[in-house]
């Protein structure tokens, strides 16, 4: 038994020396099927021997099952809240007071930060090993959520470097970022589940949930900032070398922070933040704003339950009132039917809203939300614009309340509400609405890139009976369009030649075409690295698609569902017979191996997923975020804030040509 557990042990130092070399090192020092081999043998073994399993073990990142309820957790020193600054008045209002009680003269030195829009949350290390995290709940008590955190990949299961304090608390903000929550949100709608109406919900319900591989699903992030308390020698003086300790002990080096001297250089920082704001990829409603000095924020103290040496300059709403004009219904290719609140249009921060989604029945009944209704429509990033709320201050009686219909409004049929899912469907598969969103989703950009082949194209090829399925679309002749309206000779030619290109389209972009629940671009990718054929991908069972990366249960049904029925089947075999040569990743060389890319801004010729695809044939990594990790950041034009933290890390930057130049080294 003692020998088993000594080989437990040693699983666990080597996966975390081989973790470090390869996510902070850049440096990988064995092949990935080596460390998934080492990988399995610890999940083997703490399945066998459950008490030896270490609670900094990497295992932990892959979720739990599912928890009962959550326990709460006293936090040893208060979660306290922030107070406000609105405006500049405020700000400066604030910087006096605190020259006031301490009664000194001279510029402060004041720690900015972002204010990000998250779950908050506190985690407590014991010796360096992460033993707690709770949210914040009512400041005092938090629920447990241990096991969730866990799963986040940037959150260090033990602390490394120099001076760990015997028990230490660190306070940090859980993200989603806003790409991540779009997509979320979609599949949400597409599974008929409840919507989350911001990203800062979103990562909250991801953290709480009871069944822990889900939270480990998703993208979450987490950014820390901030101590609670402390046990041991070597504490920090000031809170930018506290920010600099968290990120030598493994927490990601973000760079969203910079130390100001005085109230006007606050002031020129929320500017910068504020220009920078849109380019961001998460949420945030403000500049925290710190007096650097630990001990003069002792010395401060507190009023009410709120830190006198700290104040939150929050940026304007991205919020305008406007009246909803009419309700319309959407039917997705999934056969989910969503309202949709046409506006009378409104300028909210520099862009025209005329329309915003509802989701779904039950948000609309809980919002209370009616034709005619003035309401504040917010918009945040790429999010599509949302009710935020209806000003029942306005109502005139007129009106008039909305229910989704009982039929499809595009084939008629009944729609069924099942009991398990917050939408309404139309079950119909034959269904004109359904087979055209599909058709769309098939032929864009990421998926078939049929370039000419917008909506009002394939309307028209569908209402003529042309077009009903994908294999239809290669089936077309140039005779056959010059009969419909708008197409001339030249027209129709082009459009021919760009359906014959795409036949020999990527795997990954033919898999996401299809339209797979669950399988967006990137687990698309996975799966075609993992089976360049796809008549192999078509055979493969659950348990074998669970060895991809990304793929988890969910998704590995999903795909295995959609393979199984003999439509579909059919189908892939038509477009096959009719020339489709889906081709699949191959390696073309190790020439990037171990060397990690962000990609941001326009490139020339380039997609992102072309991108992408050419370094990971090249045995590269692409991450979304630069850190201090990025060992590149390939940057086009309107390259953004990734470029200008790149440049604050030391990432080298580097263009198309320099990549090229670099996979030939």
């Amino acid at each position: 038994m003692e020998k088993q557990k000594a080989k437990m042990d040693e699983l666990v130092e080597r996966l975390h020396e081989l973790n470090e070399a390869y996510h902070t090192k850049d440096d990988p020092l064995v092949s990935d099927a080596e460390y998934d081999r080492l990988f399995r043998e610890l999940e083997e073994l703490e399945q066998k021997y459950p008490k030896w399993k270490r609670v900094d073990s990497p295992t932990g990142r892959v979720g739990a099952p599912p928890l009962d309820a959550f326990e709460k957790v006293q936090h040893r020193v208060p979660m306290l809240s922030i107070a406000n600054s609105m405006d500049e008045a405020e700000l400066f209002a604030f910087d006096e007071r605190v020259h006031k009680q301490l009664g000194i003269s001279g510029e402060v030195d004041y720690f900015c930060e972002l204010k990000f829009d998250g779950l908050s949350v506190n985690l407590t290390y014991q010796d360096g090993i992460l033993v707690s995290a709770a949210t914040r709940g009512d400041g005092s008590v938090g629920e447990n959520v241990t096991t969730n955190v866990r799963t986040i990949r940037n959150v260090p299961l033990r602390l490394k470097g120099k001076k760990i304090p015997e028990l230490v608390e660190i306070r940090g903000e859980i993200m989603l970022p806003l790409a991540a929550f779009q997509a979320l949100n979609k599949e949400q709608e597409e599974s008929g589940e409840k919507v989350f109406a911001n990203p800062r919900n979103a990562a909250a319900g991801s953290v709480r949930q009871l069944d822990s591989k889900v939270t480990a699903s998703r993208d979450l992030k987490l950014f820390a900032y901030a101590m609670g308390y402390w046990q041991g020698g070597g504490k920090p003086s000031r809170q930018s070398e506290w920010v600099e300790r968290l990120f030598d002990w493994g927490f990601e080096r973000h760079g969203y922070h910079s130390l100001r001297k005085g109230v006007a250089e606050v002031e020129l920082y929320y500017k910068e933040i504020e220009k920078k704001r849109e380019a961001l990829d998460f949420d945030i409603d403000g500049v925290v704003v710190k007096v650097d000095r630990l001990d003069w924020l002792d010395e401060l103290g507190f009023v009410s339950r709120s830190p006198r040496g700290m104040t939150a300059y929050k940026f304007p709403p991205r919020q305008e009132s406007t009246r909803i004009l009419a309700i319309s219904v959407q039917v997705g290719r999934t056969g989910v039917l969503t309202p949709v609140a046409n506006l009378d249009p409104v300028n909210v921060h520099g862009v025209v809203v005329s329309r915003a989604a509802l989701h779904n029945q039950e948000e609309i009944e809980r919002k209370d939300i009616r034709v005619g209704d003035w309401v504040v429509v917010q918009r945040a990033g790429d999010v599509i614009p949302e009710v935020v709320r209806v000003l029942t201050e306005k109502r005139t009686g007129e009106e008039v309340p909305f229910r989704l219909p009982e039929n499809c409004p595009s084939c008629g049929s009944k729609v069924v509400h099942f009991e398990d899912e917050v939408a309404i469907r139309c079950v119909n598969e034959d269904c004109p609405a359904q087979s055209l969103e599909a058709l769309e989703h098939f032929v864009a950009k990421s998926a078939m890139n049929i370039v000419g082949l917008g909506p009002r194209i394939l309307a028209q090829l569908v209402a003529a009976g042309m077009v009903k399925t994908y294999s239809d679309l290669y089936l077309l002749k140039e005779t056959e369009l010059l009969t419909l309206e708008g197409f001339k000779e030249r027209s129709a030619q082009k459009l021919i030649e760009s359906i014959t290109r795409s036949k020999k389209a990527k795997l990954s972009a033919f898999l996401f075409g299809l339209g797979i629940r669950h399988v967006g671009e990137r687990i698309a990718s996975f799966l075609a690295r993992e089976y360049p054929k796809i008549e192999d991908l078509m055979a493969a069972d659950t348990e074998a698609l669970l060895q991809v990366e990304d793929v988890g249960e969910v998704v590995a049904k999903s795909v295995v569902e959609y393979f199984s029925k003999k439509k579909n089947r059919e189908e892939i075999h038509k477009l096959l017979q009719l020339g489709i040569q889906p081709v699949g990743m191959t390696r073309q060389s190790n020439a990037l191996a171990g060397k990690t890319f962000v990609i941001t801004g326009t490139l020339a010729g380039f997609s992102r997923q072309e991108a992408l695809e050419w370094i990971e044939a090249r045995g590269g990594k692409v991450t979304s975020s630069v850190t201090k990790k990025t060992n590149y950041l390939l940057a086009g034009e309107e390259a953004g804030s990734k470029l200008d933290k790149a440049r604050e890390l030391g990432v080298t930057v580097i263009s198309l040509e320099e990549l090229r130049a670099l996979s030939k080294v």
